[in-house]
This record gives C-alpha cells, structure tokens and sequence, in this order.
C-alpha cells in the first residue's frame, strides 16, 4: 500500500500509479489561454509565463522564468522601479489592479500594454505572489471599439439590424427592426419568418439561404414585403432596402457559421415616389405619341380610338365609349340615355374600335357609375374589392362590363362646355384599383377623346 500524492489518502486497490504533476497540468492550461499570462513570487521573481507572452514579447518561457522582475529585460532600466512597483503593489490591494505601461520586445521594440494584476495567496491566506495577465492595449482598444459598435448598431442605429440563426429565426434584433416589425424586441425571437412578414418572405429566406451558403451578396437588395402585425390588422408594404453579412465564429479555426446579420432601411416612400414619376413619364409620353397618331387618322372616330389604344398600354385591360343619347342632351330633368359607340374586345385586349351603330341606348341599372359620371359631370370609381371570383364576376355582369373586370373608372367626356358622354377604363384582378392619380389621367385622355368625338359629330359621323 502507498499514499496518494494527490490526495493523501491510503490506496488499497494496488501500487501508486504515475499522476500528471500539478507544475506540468498548471503549464499547459496557462499555454492553453488566449491571454498572455506571467506570475511572480513574494520576491519579485518570475515563476510562469505561457505561449501568449512569448508571442507578445518574443521571449521564450526558458528565458523568462526565474528573472528577478521585468529590469533589464523587458522594460527600460528608467522605467523598471516604476513598473514592478505596480505589479507587486498588487500584493497589498484587495481584487485586481489595472495598469498600463510600456514593455521591451526581445528585438528591441516597444510594446504599449495593458496589465491586470492580483495577488497570489498561499495555504496560510497570506501573500505568496503575483499573477498578472496582459494584453497590446490596441488589440483591447479594437475590442472595445468593437462592443461600443455593436451595443451602437442595436441600440441608437437608424436602421433595422437582426441576427438571424442557421435557422433562420431571429435571434437578436435592435429597436428599430422591432418596431418596423411590429413586435416588441422579445415577442419576434425564435419566430418563423413567416410570422413576421406576408409577401416578399420567400425572397428574404432565399438571400438568408445563400448568405449562409455562399456569403454576402455584392450590392444591397430592395425588397418589397408586407409586414402582419399591424394596427389596423392588414398586413403593410414595405420596401425595404437590404443588406447581408455572414457571421461565423472567431474563436474555432474553420469557421463555424452563427447565422446572418440582416441590415435593412425603409425606403418605401422614396420608392413609390420613384415609381410615381416614372409612371407619369410614361404617361406623358402615351399622351404624346397619341396625339401624334391621333393627328394622321382622317376619320375622327378613328382618332378617338387610336387615343384609348394608346392610354391603355399600361393603364387599363378595356375601355367602352357611350355617349349622351342626342348629344348635348345631359343635365336635363330625364335620366341620361348612353349610347355605346366604341369598345375594346370582351375577351382577349385589342384595339378599341367602333361598333354597330344600332342608336339603341344601354340599360344601365340605377345607380350605376357611368351614369352617375355624366351627372356629376367628374370621374367616379368603382371596384369589386375582395370578392370571391365568382361574386366578382356577377358584380361585372350586372354592370355590363367583361367577366374579368374588378376595377372601374368612368371620366366623363366633355367638349366646348358640353358632356358627350363617357369612357369607362376597366381593370382585372391582376391590377391593382384605380387611384387619384389614375383619375387625373383618365381625363386628360377623355378631353382629348371628346375633342375628336365632337368633331366626328359636327361631321355628321
């Protein structure tokens, strides 16, 4: 039987096997940090020093240990007193002691570092040594920087900033995205994307997929998205402005993927007002080269329809002309009577062309929109809104529109202080409903139309 060195106590199962001694176990954990690690003893001598030192100042641990201090070696004479009174006051201070000073390199440079010291305490509780771990104060500087960037980024940035895991469900997102998402910072973590956002989330998961896979894209992305949770219940769209950044961890040597930092700016109203512009250019130049064409058709009526041809590109999938029963009679104590004179085909779009000139009017139910715009003597919308299909199409036939028709503008047709009648622009469910701005289209185009129309009448066509 022998004693155990570690413990001391009787072993009765064999002889003493080999330990690991505690001077070797203690080397390789301190070789083992990231930290540069010295230690001293009660007289000042170094007693330990790790693979971190060695790298920061060149010295090997054979060279360091057993030096009385850093004088001589690793700190200017001038500068020796100063420095190992620091580091030994430790001894006396209750924690840790921050210290920054100046070391010498095993080349000669000079390296700026910045010390934590604390004292060693031995089995009687009294002061045995010093320990002191270091570091190069711009490596702590570029981690402070780096925290101070982060807590920035998720605290006071104008933009939204969400971490989102290999799963992609939010981890960490800053107040910013939080409130564009509607959610508060802790309800969004840990959801689906789904959740969060109605259209655009297949678009956002497949540039979070290949972030993962493949890295950040080169350039931002716009993306256009509806967010669900909403004052109002309906789910809002949004364009949002999008960048990507893949993150991985430091602290492995192949890099193991975290998630994705997904850095996002509102950018909705510069958008619209984007589009906004790009559609009136178009729209003015529709304008122009309908006048053009307008200009080179002898016939009049010819003109007029050559003038809804080209508004329609873009606008609307048909468009119907009925005019005021015996021009000029509408204002009158009778309802208004509207003849149809011009009409795009039910079906596929076509040109807008004539029809037969039967004179019989169209039986327009009360209250319909087309009469309701002479009367007005102004444009009236009109739209089917979110019916079903099938409730959809009743809706066009008992206004006598085609069977795909959902959105409906009438704008009345004037000409030299007298109404004409009317042009009805129609839209399918693909289309969006007519809004202000597509109003004020449509009669710039039904003056134009009514100018030809009234000429056709003063020709007797």
């Amino acid at each position: 039987m022998s004693a155990s060195r570690r413990s001391g106590t009787t072993d009765e199962l064999g002889p003493e096997e080999p330990e690991p001694g505690g001077a070797e176990l203690l080397a390789a954990l301190l070789d083992g940090m990231d930290a540069a690690l010295c230690a001293f003893d009660a007289d000042g001598v170094v007693t330990h020093w790790n693979r971190e030192a060695e790298r920061i100042l060149g010295w090997s641990a054979a060279e360091a240990v057993g030096r009385q201090g850093f004088a001589g070696w690793a700190v200017r004479t001038a500068d020796a007193e100063e420095v190992e009174d620091r580091l030994m006051s430790a001894m006396e201070a209750h924690g840790r002691q921050v210290h920054e000073f100046a070391l010498l390199t095993k080349d000669g440079g000079r390296v700026l570092v910045r010390t934590q010291s604390a004292a060693v305490r031995g089995g009687d509780g009294k002061p045995a040594g010093v320990y002191c771990a270091f570091s190069e104060v711009h490596a702590q500087i570029d981690l402070e920087r780096s925290i101070a960037l982060s807590e920035a980024l998720f605290e006071n940035a104008s933009w939204g900033v969400v971490l989102v895991d290999a799963d992609l469900r939010p981890a960490v997102a800053n107040e910013h995205a939080a409130r564009s998402l509607g959610m508060g910072r802790t309800a969004l973590l840990g959801r689906p994307l789904g959740e969060l956002l109605g259209q655009g989330v297949e678009e956002l998961e497949s540039a979070l997929s290949h972030v993962l896979a493949e890295g950040a894209p080169p350039a931002p992305a716009e993306m256009w998205v509806s967010v669900r949770a909403t004052e109002s219940g309906e789910p809002e769209r949004r364009c949002w402005r999008s960048g990507f950044l893949r993150l991985a961890s430091p602290l492995t040597e192949e890099p193991v993927p975290l998630g994705v930092a997904w850095l996002f700016l509102d950018v909705t109203e510069a958008k619209q007002t984007e589009q906004e512009a790009a559609q009136l250019r178009f729209r003015s130049q529709q304008l122009h080269r309908a006048a053009r064409a307008a200009g080179e058709c002898e016939d009049p009526m010819e003109a007029a329809t050559v003038q809804l041809d080209f508004a329609l590109a873009g606008f609307a999938d048909h468009a119907l002309i009925d005019l005021v029963a015996g021009a000029g009679d509408a204002g009158g104590e009778e309802p208004v009577r509207l003849i149809r004179v011009a009409a795009t085909p039910a079906g596929a779009p076509g040109p807008c062309l004539p029809v037969a000139k039967a004179g019989l009017p169209v039986r327009y139910l009360e209250g319909h929109p087309a009469p309701q715009c002479v009367d007005r003597v102004g444009s009236v919308r009109a739209s089917a809104g979110t019916a079903t299909p099938e409730r959809a199409r009743e809706w066009a036939a008992v206004r006598q529109w085609p069977q795909d028709t959902v959105h409906a503008l009438c704008a009345v047709l004037r000409s030299r202080g007298r109404t004409l009648g009317v042009v009805t622009f129609l839209r399918g469910a693909s289309r969006t409903q007519f809004e202000r701005a597509d109003a004020t289209y449509a009669e710039s185009v039904s003056a134009r139309v009514a100018a030809s129309l009234d000429l056709a009448q003063v020709l007797g066509g």
